[in-house]
């Protein structure tokens, strides 16, 4: 696209932005080692896998027919154990020592993301600790935001703002699954429609970004 003075601006002179895309790119079709980070190599590794305080966070991304999405991309953001907020860079060429609590990756041709991180502490006392979670996928008008509880505690569970708010069938969609080697099972549902209705996602929504409307 060619930009010069008869190209169309706002009132203040700006550009306008560019509109978001219903399709592509397709994640799934890029080199994980193409120097563009979108997936990058390592970039799904907040910490190595054979660290003893590392945690798998693995799960399946569904479409609204609930079929694995091929070629999704997701971003995790967190705190790290000891419930604080990272202000390191370093998340795009890691150095195997420093925990920037960001993190890349996409999905296999089968749906599944996995990542290898560390259970995050609760920023306050008595806060449930979570994992923020960002999804890029095809149809998607802008991306979409929601959280994974870790499921440890009960208490500080019952007494989240915003899990309290929901009844309890969408809470749970919120909440991770913890299986017995200690990895945590966080499955989305972009959409979810008949039998399995219930198991859709719910998505956060922030100040300044459009939303579709739907009837």
């Amino acid at each position: 696209m060619r930009i010069d003075e008869t190209t169309e601006r706002m009132a203040n002179g700006k550009l306008f932005p560019t509109p978001g895309q219903t399709i592509g790119p397709f994640f799934g079709y890029a080199s994980g080692y193409e120097q563009v980070h979108l997936p990058w190599r390592d970039g799904n590794l907040l910490i190595n896998p054979a660290h003893p305080k590392a945690v798998r966070l693995t799960g399946t991304v569904y479409d609204g027919n609930g079929d694995p999405i091929p070629d999704a991309m997701l971003e995790i953001w967190q705190a790290d154990e000891n419930g604080e907020i990272p202000q390191k860079s370093g998340s795009l060429v890691r150095d195997g020592f420093t925990f920037t609590g960001w993190g890349r990756g996409t999905v296999d041709n089968e749906g599944t993301y996995t990542f290898s991180t560390v259970n995050p502490g609760a920023t306050e006392e008595g806060k449930a600790p979570f994992i923020h979670l960002v999804i890029f996928a095809r149809g998607l008008l802008n991306k979409l935001h929601t959280r994974i509880y870790l499921p440890d505690d009960e208490a500080a569970l019952a007494q989240d703002p915003l899990l309290s708010s929901l009844d309890e069938t969408r809470r749970q969609t919120l909440i991770a699954r913890r299986d017995d080697e200690g990895a945590l099972h966080f499955d989305v549902w972009i959409q979810a429609t008949g039998e399995h209705a219930d198991k859709e996602t719910v998505f956060l929504e922030f100040p300044g970004i459009e939303y579709p409307v739907h009837d």
